[in-house]
């Protein structure tokens, strides 16, 4: 009978959500739920140094906002609880112990100054620093004594020192570590508390996690993790490492150096469902043409056979893109439902109405947070070049946008159903009375209501939004501007 395929998201507390961080979350949401399969949410804690506060509401939130519902986790619960591993301490160290017994682990009681100097003499002879074995040849009597009298410890694991280590990863393939490069890793730490990779794989084993989903830049310690399963006698599970998420110049992705990270990208005004869409497609490839897929499709989709191994360059210019399409799909309602708070901080101008405003900017916005700059001109008319009003493709200059806004006046003081259809019959009607191009009457009107030379909507949209009162005041000023410089 096949098991049930079980993953687990196991990050860290650390206070913020990283690119890659979410990539591999959604990753092992894909390969549980595209195989009918369990997804789990595990806290690993254990490095108790750099747990942040609040942090673990930081992970649930930007689940939730991506919509990758966890099947078990420490506020739902499961089988398997406690899913925090500082509430599992407990756990750990009779593993460790046995591990002892069988002869694939040993006490160490090297003193932090003992190894310090040994990693200062590596340093100094150009080596890479490993653990010297100082400890293994303790007799059982010294070791007895030395925990009776409670010198500190950790607790190692013994690795091989001949041969080489073989394992199959489904992205990479087979991968061959010599055994002479296996450190002999620390397995429970001085405070009793597990290290991040002990602790993983009691974890993994306990709660039945059958594929371990994450970066590629653990391959080379995965051989210290199924040694530790063989000398268990348990079920390897299924790898499946993915390639790394460089920026354009190669170089990884890094909070450190002020790259953005998930909680970042929302400020921005990055939508979470665009988000989602771009990093599945970092690294990952559908069968066909598709771009655009929701959560659902991408369950539908996704396949671990087509994850590359190649590095995936983050291209913030391409995740706007996604996030325009996003945006332009969206009912008006909704659109105005994530812009009225960008809208509502910008537009001092009481009289304004703001789903008007949505619905002009809506075509015209591929990032939320681009929305304030371009509604200033809706709050007051600023000071203008008058150069503005010569347009070559237009065919305006400045006697002609006088013209057209004299002429426009008193057309627009004479509407009383002051609406867009209106505006634009009455505007339209003028320019081939007068026998102009249409586009003769409008960029005045434009550049006289706004002052700015690009504006989201024409000349008629943003009469209607301004409202009569102050389109024609705004005409006035034009006017009056224009015949100084005529």
């Amino acid at each position: 009978m096949q098991r049930e395929v079980r993953t687990r998201f196991a990050p860290s507390p650390t206070g913020y959500m990283h690119i890659g961080n979410l990539r591999t979350a959604l990753y092992e949401y894909l390969v549980a739920k595209s195989q009918n399969g369990k997804f789990i949410l595990r806290i690993e804690d254990t490095d108790q140094e750099r747990l942040v506060e609040g942090a673990i509401d930081v992970i649930y939130k930007a689940l939730e906002l991506c919509g990758l519902k966890h099947d078990e986790g420490p506020d739902i619960g499961g089988p398997y609880a406690p899913y925090v591993q500082s509430e599992r301490k407990g756990t750990y160290l009779p593993y460790a112990e046995e591990l002892i017994r069988k002869g694939h682990a040993y006490y160490c009681f090297c003193s932090k100054e003992r190894l310090d100097n040994l990693r200062k003499e590596c340093e100094s002879k150009n080596q890479t620093f490993m653990y010297d074995r100082h400890c293994l040849s303790l007799s059982e009597e010294e070791i007895q004594e030395k925990l009776r009298n409670n010198v500190p410890y950790v607790i190692r694991q013994k690795m091989p020192r001949e041969g080489s280590t073989t394992f199959e990863d489904a992205v990479f393939g087979h991968i061959t570590i010599e055994n002479n490069m296996l450190e002999d890793q620390i397995l429970i730490k001085s405070d009793g508390l597990p290290t991040y990779n002990f602790a993983n794989v009691i974890d993994d084993h306990l709660m039945g996690i059958t594929h371990v989903v994450r970066g590629s830049e653990y391959l080379t310690s995965t051989p210290k993790y199924n040694l530790l399963y063989e000398a268990f006698g348990w079920e390897i599970p299924v790898y499946i490492h993915l390639p790394l998420i460089v920026k354009e110049d190669g170089s990884k992705i890094s909070k450190r150096k002020g790259d953005a990270g998930f909680e970042d990208l929302i400020e921005m005004g990055y939508l979470p469902e665009a988000i989602i869409n771009y990093i599945a497609l970092l690294g990952w490839s559908p069968d066909s043409n598709q771009e655009i897929f929701s959560l659902e499709e991408l369950v539908k989709a996704f396949n671990v056979r087509n994850i590359s191994k190649s590095p995936s360059v983050f291209d913030i210019n391409k995740l706007k893109w996604f996030n325009g399409q996003y945006i332009r799909a969206m009912s008006l309602e909704e659109f105005h439902k994530h812009a009225e708070p960008y809208l509502s901080k910008a537009i001092t101008n009481k009289n304004i109405d703001l789903l008007k405003v949505s619905k002009l900017l809506q075509a015209r916005t591929e990032v939320l947070s681009e929305i304030p700059e371009k509604v200033g001109f809706l709050n007051e008319l600023t000071d203008y070049d008058l150069n503005i009003y010569v347009h070559k493709k237009m065919k305006t200059d400045l006697e002609i946008s006088l013209q057209s806004l004299k002429a426009a006046l008193p057309v627009l003081e004479a509407i009383g159903t002051w609406n867009e259809e209106t505006i634009h019959e009455k505007l339209i009607g003028l320019a081939k009375e007068m026998g102009i191009k249409n586009g003769q009457m409008l960029w005045p009107v434009r550049t006289a209501v706004t002052g700015w030379q690009v504006t989201p909507g024409g000349a008629i949209e943003i009469c209607d939004l301004l409202g009569k009162e102050e389109t024609l005041r705004r005409i006035r000023i034009g006017i009056e501007r224009l015949e100084k410089a005529v």
